[in-house]
């Protein structure tokens, strides 16, 4: 899936689930009494079912094939007194493990009384793992889907698996959630054996915890038999924007169309058909779509031919090419009336880009882009594009930012779509990254899979690693190379130094910005300490050696080493094994402590783990250490090129002497270009140099260094390992600082003493001083956006009005407000800049009321690019009228508001980010958790998040700490993010007690006094 910003981009966010999308889905929780929601629940799905037969009999579609000899069994539940009465010759399951005989399918539960009635699955899968058993691997899928968008939402299904066997099994366990069978069609026959009754199925179980379909068998299958099961089922476009699920949006004349898209990473393919989900367990795949002659259908492949569906005018079956070995989540459909834009990658792969038809144009970024990307990463891997079609879509209703499908990338819009005239830059550099992400998944992820979800990170981590590169190929103006920094390690930093972190390889069906974020940053080091040139050979043999098929993050380590030792550029003696594993098998970072001598021409370096704060009497016991490449250059002959390990710090070193250091008089600096993931934490004097240069000549010092600098020196002081006088000195150079990515590390971590100063005394003097350095910058880059400027300085810019409007200063404000009030006096003919639409719709809607507001609204529901609608939404959250933000939060959460589901959290986090807002949305939160349910299930832990992680008292911690115990146990997947968070809180309100008085002495030294001058 896509990147930071993809998969986890707080843009990301919806009404209850309405009974029919629950027929066999994991109940986290009910909006109404269980009667009632039984009651609903078997009303509905009797009528679906009715429905679903009635289409299903009553339209020509597959041919099912010959019933069993065996007569069928029907089963008639008891009904109590008190209960609705449920009679139906179709089989029943409940939330439990349940084994059951019948003629058609399954239904609903019945009502918890009767349940004992229902016979305990004591099967091999119910008494083994939540992994599917290993007796049986699939070769090959026949798909055959008629979705009926336009109709009652039903999906008519039929599926053929072919399989292997590879244990003495009486069982076949397939995954199977939201659909109904229909038992009667089930069979089971030997591979070639079309005619014939096949073999006997015993019993039908079904396991609605783990999501299993079992047909228990009366004769075992033997090893190395092939068979094939086949079955009718009925299954349902959900409004989850999991499985096959619909979406809406608004043509220009307003009509409201209908599609038809898929999501399954990591476990949602088995709602679209029962099947072996799987990441290790590939197979090819033969895919059926029908579709109404007015739209459209995408899949992996091209199409192979389209048929008339006989009886049914107006319908066609596309059948598609049978794919290569692949995984079921990278299987994907599309259905819709979209229109599409093309070119062709080498001569041989067509490259399409799919939108709504009033969106095309813009598209045609990504057109752009995105074959050049394609060609040079098979050039970059050596490995050509396997498949011969490349479609990208951009989705109305998506909740993930991007997924990379095998052939049939699919985005949100505002991240494959760009409008020169309306989106900022920072959306086509996001479009871009986005593109390069997941066109790089094509090869890391698609052609190589990962056994099993623990190495995610291999396909997370290079993605975002060679997003980076495959941006740089298309933009180099843009110096994305040196923003790497920023976006990916910086922060990452912070959220890795907390006790409750985790290794990046860990058993997670979702990838987390550990995936993301330190994994591109350790590939990052990786490529650097064996060379470019070795790190491409290595990738190319693995490649090579698994494709087609899945592999382990060993294996990619032993091609590596092979390719190093080659290439000379890792001792024969070392392992790319050995050093990786320090920095994948165990959680955390090493602060490097570089301790000079008196003459200064050698250190004493050391490390330990990097922690905010240290718990004494935590039960971690573990001894962190990691292999550590050591690059250092020092003032005398300063060189920040040379990234290889001058030094290797083995993980079984307490220390090691560095030699032939500049005199003591002049600086040194360790991790040149930050090239490698770990914090250096120097000497007094050493740090004294530094200052010293960069108030002389900040130059001398590479960039990205400066940024290093900067960002080492404020979180060591948070973390109570460096005065904060000294970090802050750091930061007085910058009035002189003309370069971007300096100034955006010392702006993220003053941000922080900033929201941790904001309700206290001391907040006057911080804004104070933080005019004294922001005020040069927005003077020296001035309000005016110059579009035409370098990509970094109009970031300058952004950043510069984004912190002088935060910090109040007049000049901005009026400005801001200027702009918005012309733009409001002819909303055709907005001048506002699109870099400082942020900016100005932001603190115009907080300076206005509720006209500013209004009209903002009125705009967001006439915009029509992706990017505009989320700044509006964002600014919406940014007014200081509390009946507004309130009426907002109840819009975002409430059906039928034009808010899209998928947009509920970028409202949330909105207002919880305002001052004002902020206990609105901690309330709103805690009185309507209930209520929220089908919201909290993706997005529940980042909601809570943006409310509290600048909680810094006691009773702020008080109050998180019981609303974790009372409601987010009830949510287990977020219980990692809960933990981190509940971490840093309890480190903010350490950080006042701490640290406040270091950073109020400091700027009262400097004649920043927090009080107010007194006769």
């Amino acid at each position: 899936m896509g990147s930071s910003g993809r998969e986890e981009l707080s843009v990301e966010a919806a009404e209850s689930p309405p009974a029919r999308d629950t027929l066999f889905r994991k109940y986290r929780g009910c909006y109404v009494s269980r009667g009632v929601g039984l009651l609903l629940g078997v009303t509905f799905v009797s009528g679906m079912v009715a429905t679903g037969l009635l289409v299903y009999y009553l339209t020509p579609h597959v041919p099912p094939p010959p019933p069993p000899p065996s007569p069928p069994l029907s089963y008639q539940p008891h009904t109590p007194a008190n209960a609705t009465t449920f009679t139906t010759t179709t089989t029943t399951t409940t939330a439990a493990s349940q084994q059951v005989q019948g003629t058609e399918g399954v239904t609903a539960a019945p009502p918890s009384s009767d349940r004992d009635l229902l016979t305990e699955d004591k099967s091999e899968a119910k008494q083994g793992s939540p992994r599917l058993p290993r007796s049986l691997r699939p070769l090959h899928y026949l798909v055959k889907l008629q979705p009926l968008i336009n109709g009652n939402l039903s999906i008519l299904g039929y599926v053929e698996v072919e399989m292997e066997v590879l244990e003495a099994t009486t069982n076949i366990t397939l995954h199977i959630a939201d659909i109904i069978t229909h038992n009667d069609t089930i069979r089971l026959r030997p591979l070639g054996k079309p005619a014939g009754p096949g073999l006997a199925i015993a019993a039908h179980q079904y396991d609605a915890e783990r999501e299993f379909y079992v047909a228990q068998l009366k004769e075992p299958l033997r090893p190395g038999g092939r068979y094939v099961l086949s079955m009718h089922f009925l299954g349902l476009l959900n409004d989850l924007m999991k499985g096959f699920y619909r979406s809406t949006y608004r043509d220009a004349d307003g009509t409201e169309k209908r599609l038809a898209a898929t999501q399954f990473q990591a476990t949602d393919a088995r709602r679209a058909f029962p099947c072996f989900d799987e990441p290790g367990l590939k197979a090819t795949f033969e895919v059926h779509l029908a579709r109404q002659d007015n739209m459209t259908s995408l899949s992996n492949m091209p199409i192979k031919e389209t048929l008339p569906m006989a009886g049914q005018e107006g319908w066609l079956w596309d059948h598609y090419q049978t794919t290569v070995n692949m995984s079921t989540y990278l299987l994907a459909f599309v259905v819709s009336d979209f229109v599409s834009m093309n070119t062709t990658v080498n001569d041989n792969i067509l490259f399409r880009v799919w939108t709504q038809p009033s969106a095309l144009h813009q598209a045609s970024y990504s057109l752009d882009i995105g074959p050049r990307i394609l060609s040079y990463f098979a050039t970059f891997f050596n490995q050509s594009y396997p498949l011969p079609k490349m479609d990208m879509v951009a989705i109305p209703d998506f909740a993930p930012g991007a997924m990379e499908n095998w052939g049939l990338a699919t985005y949100r819009e505002f991240l494959m779509l760009y409008d020169p005239r309306v989106s900022a830059a920072n959306n086509k550099q996001l479009v871009a990254s986005v593109v390069a992400h997941e066109l790089a998944h094509q090869w890391f992820g698609n052609l190589v899979s990962p056994r099993w979800w623990t190495d995610i990170w291999l396909n997370e981590g290079f993605a975002s690693y060679l997003e980076y590169i495959g941006v740089d190929l298309v933009e180099p103006s843009w110096r994305i190379l040196e923003q790497f920094v920023l976006k990916r390690i910086h922060g990452m930093f912070t959220a890795d130094s907390l006790a409750s972190s985790h290794p990046i390889r860990h058993n997670a069906e979702h990838a987390d910005r550990v995936a993301y974020d330190k994994g591109s940053s350790i590939i990052r080091m990786m490529s650097h300490f064996l060379g470019d040139a070795a790190l491409r050979r290595g990738l190319t043999h693995y490649l090579n050696h698994f494709k087609y098929d899945n592999a382990e993050q060993d294996d990619l380590w032993r091609h590596l080493t092979e390719a190093a030792h080659a290439a000379g550029t890792l001792p024969p003696e070392l392992s790319v094994k050995a050093i990786m594993d320090t920095w994948t098998l165990q959680m955390g970072y090493p602060v490097i402590r570089v301790e000079r001598s008196p003459d200064g021409t050698s250190a004493s370096v050391s490390q330990e783990r990097f922690l905010l704060v240290k718990d004494d009497s935590a039960e971690d016991t573990h001894d962190y250490k990691w292999w550590v490449p050591l690059t250092y250059t020092g003032q005398q002959r300063p060189d920040f090129s040379q990234t290889q390990p001058q030094v290797w710090m083995k993980d079984s070193e307490a220390q090691v002497t560095v030699k032939g250091l500049p005199p003591k008089d002049q600086w040194v600096i360790f991790n040149l270009q930050q090239t490698s993931y770990y914090r250096v934490n120097y000497d007094q004097h050493n740090w004294n140099l530094l200052i010293q240069q960069l108030l002389n000549d900040h130059s001398a010092i590479h960039t990205v260094n400066r940024a290093q600098i900067i960002d080492d020196a404020l979180d060591l002081s948070r973390a109570g390992q460096l005065p904060y006088s000294t970090a802050l000195e750091v930061t007085t150079y910058l009035p002189r600082e003309a370069e971007y990515v300096p100034w955006a590390a010392a702006l993220d971590n003053l941000g922080y003493i900033r929201d941790m100063l904001r309700h206290t005394t001391a907040y006057g003097a911080l804004r104070r001083y933080l005019l004294d350095i922001v005020v040069p910058l927005y003077d020296s880059v001035g309000f005016q956006d110059h579009e035409s400027d370098p990509l970094l300085d109009q970031y300058k810019r952004q950043k510069a009005l984004s912190w002088a409007c935060e910090l109040e200063h007049s000049d901005c404000l009026a400005n801001a407000a200027a702009s918005y009030a012309a733009w409001m006096a002819d909303p055709d003919n907005t001048s506002i800049s699109p870099n400082l639409k942020s900016t100005v719709y932001c603190h115009a809607i907080a300076e206005g009321g509720e006209e500013e507001w209004t009209f903002a609204w009125g705009q967001y529901l006439a915009a029509a690019v992706g990017s505009e609608k989320v700044k509006l939404l964002q600014a919406m959250g940014c007014t200081k009228r509390p009946w507004l933000l309130s009426r907002y939060l109840e819009m975002a959460f409430s059906p039928g508001s034009d808010i899209r589901k998928q947009d509920a959290l970028t409202v949330f986090s909105a207002v919880a980010t305002n001052d004002v807002g902020r206990p609105l949305a901690w309330t709103f939160l805690q009185d309507r958790w209930d209520d929220l349910r089908d919201f909290l299930e993706r997005t529940g832990a980042r909601m809570v998040r943006a409310v509290s992680r600048n909680f810094n008292t006691p009773l702020h911690r008080k109050e998180l700490d019981e609303f974790h115990e009372s409601h987010t146990r009830q949510l287990p997947q977020y219980a990692q993010d809960m933990a981190q968070l509940l971490e840093e809180v309890k480190g903010n309100v350490a950080w006042q007690e701490t640290r406040y008085g270091e950073v109020l002495a400091w700027l009262e030294a400097r004649g920043h006094d927090h009080m107010l001058p007194s006769h």
